[in-house]
Order: C-alpha cells, then sequence, then structure tokens
C-alpha cells in the first residue's frame, strides 16, 4: 500500500513538474519582444468588398458588393499601387494561366461575373483578355447601377507587368487551379529572378502546383493545405517541446484567428519559432473561411497584445493607418 501511495506522488510530481515546463516553454511572458509593427498583407491589392451572407463558391461577388468608397477594383495594378501607399507590407494577387501561355491576373475561372467577356480565362490569349471590361459586372444595388463600367478596360495586367512594375515589393501569388502543370510553369518564369527578388514573393494554392513547384524551386517559400498540414500536425503533436518539424521550414501558414490559440507558444514563442525556420505566418479572421479578414477597428481589439505576425485584410487603407498610430 505504501509503495502504491509513493508511486501515485512520484506521478504527480512528474505531471506538476511536466506542466510547469510545457508552461515556461511555451508562455510568451519571456519571449523576446521583437518591436515591429505587424506585417500587413493586403488581400488583392485595395479591392472593393462585399457582403459574406450566404455567400459558395458560385457566388458573383462583383453581384453583392458596398457602396463604393473608393474608385479600385482588385487584382489590378492600380489597386496594389494604392496598398502600398496605404501601408501594405505584402500585396496578394491571383494568377491564371491563358491560353498562350501567359499568367494573367485575375481571381475568377470565368469572366461572365466581372467582365463583359464569356467563358474561362484559360480559353483566351492574353490580348483578347486585354480588351475586357473588368468593372462591367460590379453593382452594389442588385443591378440599378453598375459604377464601374466602362472604367475597368484594359486593366487585366499580367504576372510579368505586375512584378516589373513593383520591382522591390512584396507578393503572395495565388495559383487558382490545382493543375500541377501551372505550378511547373510558374517555377520556370520565377527562376528567372534573382534570388534577391524571390525572397520577397512567396505562392500559395492546390497542392499539386505547389508540390510541382517546391520541386523546382525548393528554397521558395510557398503554402498550400497540405503543407500546412504537413507543419502543423506534427507541431501540435511535439511543439511543446520548443521543437519545430522540417516540415515547417520555409514556408507560409495561413492561421484562421479562431485555432491560433491552440498553437504552442501562440503568439510571440510561436511566431519566433517560425521566424527562425524562415516561415511567415498570417493570421486570418474568423474561422478562415472566404477570405475573412481583420477589416475594421473593431476587428484589431482581438488581435493578441504585441502581436508583431502577419494581419490578412481586405481593407489596406482603413486597416493600416490605425495601426501605424
Amino acid at each position: 500500500m505504501k509503495r502504491v501511495k509513493r508511486n501515485v506522488k512520484r506521478f504527480l510530481i512528474f505531471l506538476f513538474l511536466l506542466a510547469g515546463f510545457m508552461y515556461l516553454n511555451n508562455t510568451s511572458l519571456f519571449a523576446k519582444d521583437s518591436n515591429r509593427e505587424p506585417l500587413l498583407l493586403a488581400h488583392r491589392g485595395l479591392a472593393q468588398t462585399f457582403h459574406m451572407e450566404g455567400i459558395t463558391g458560385e457566388t458573383c461577388t462583383a453581384e453583392r458588393i458596398y457602396e463604393p468608397d473608393h474608385p479600385f477594383l482588385e487584382n489590378t495594378i492600380l489597386s496594389m499601387k494604392a496598398a502600398f501607399e496605404a501601408g501594405a507590407d505584402i500585396v496578394e494577387f491571383d494568377v491564371q494561366l491563358t491560353k498562350d501561355g501567359e499568367f494573367a491576373v485575375f481571381h475568377d475561372w470565368t469572366l461572365e461575373c466581372r467582365t463583359d467577356g464569356k467563358g474561362q480565362i484559360r480559353d483566351h490569349k492574353m490580348q483578347e483578355l486585354k480588351q475586357l471590361d473588368i468593372g462591367y459586372g460590379y453593382t452594389a444595388n442588385n443591378g440599378v447601377t453598375y459604377p464601374f463600367r466602362g472604367k475597368g478596360v484594359g486593366l487585366m495586367p499580367t504576372l510579368d507587368e505586375v512584378l516589373s512594375h513593383f520591382p522591390e515589393q512584396s507578393f503572395l501569388i495565388h495559383i487558382k487551379s490545382n493543375d500541377p502543370n501551372e505550378g511547373e510553369h510558374l517555377a520556370e518564369y520565377l527562376a528567372e529572378f534573382p534570388n534577391s527578388r524571390l525572397e520577397k514573393l512567396s505562392v500559395y494554392g492546390g497542392d499539386k502546383p505547389i508540390a510541382s513547384l517546391k520541386e523546382k524551386l525548393p528554397n521558395m517559400r510557398v503554402m498550400s493545405l497540405e503543407t500546412i498540414k504537413s507543419c502543423l500536425f506534427p507541431y501540435i503533436g511535439v511543439g511543446w517541446t520548443g521543437h519545430v518539424p522540417s516540415s515547417c521550414q520555409n514556408t507560409q501558414l495561413h492561421i484562421p484567428e479562431k485555432y491560433a490559440p491552440y498553437m504552442w507558444g501562440f503568439p510571440n514563442k510561436f511566431l519566433n519559432r517560425m521566424e527562425d525556420a524562415n516561415t511567415r505566418v498570417i493570421l486570418v479572421a474568423g474561422n478562415g473561411g472566404w477570405s475573412e479578414g481583420f477589416d475594421k477597428e473593431q476587428d484589431l481589439e482581438r488581435l493578441p497584445n504585441n502581436y508583431s505576425g502577419g494581419i490578412w485584410t481586405n481593407r489596406i487603407d482603413l486597416i493600416a493607418p490605425i495601426l501605424k498610430e
């Protein structure tokens, strides 16, 4: 009986010490303060936003925008310039492969929602896409008026035009498919750039194109659902020890704020560990659905104190001035 009690006591002491170690090793109270402002990622540049109620993968979001309070359309050079001038550190944009092998900067697979064109992007040559009005379909009042109609002709850029126009800025490039050939094609294009330029670029998209791109450009910072799982699942298992799995090296993590507190060491210890692994952490609003962002002042109140990681926003013009203060 005494032996049993002694063993139970030892086990309880072990649990107490283990819990103490896990707490001290993962609390941000003693983590080094980076003294940095949060990294601001502007989704699609400075774009028109829309209400999320009832949204699905088939929803035409151009038909449900809020009443415009700025003149910019997503994924254009003008919108990217406005985003950087507003305070963005990184701009995210979408790319689609065209019939003639160019990368068009455009969100949708099809043209009918936003433009006066028809069909899929991949069935058109870039010269044809340049003739379209990309502001044609936007309306804030169910089609009574179209405030951007006629103002978006010729504004769909190519990837090459974007990177040439902004040779020093940082971008997150979104491959809008799960075609491995598009990853290979993008890798071949990016391979022509020096490492100093590639360090300011990252790419995300479907598992297959990201895997094929990573194979050709192993040092490129990338992200897909598979890369996120391969990093975070092992980290959840062993991260309490301070160990960062090798699968977390040279990648990017978009973590919904709903799940971020479950990451060992979040916020500061977690951010420091990932920074040491050359991995960028971007916090996404809510549960991560439909590109929710920190878009209003009250959204920022939910951020942890002294948070210095990345923030996903759809309204860089509203958020950056608040944080810069």
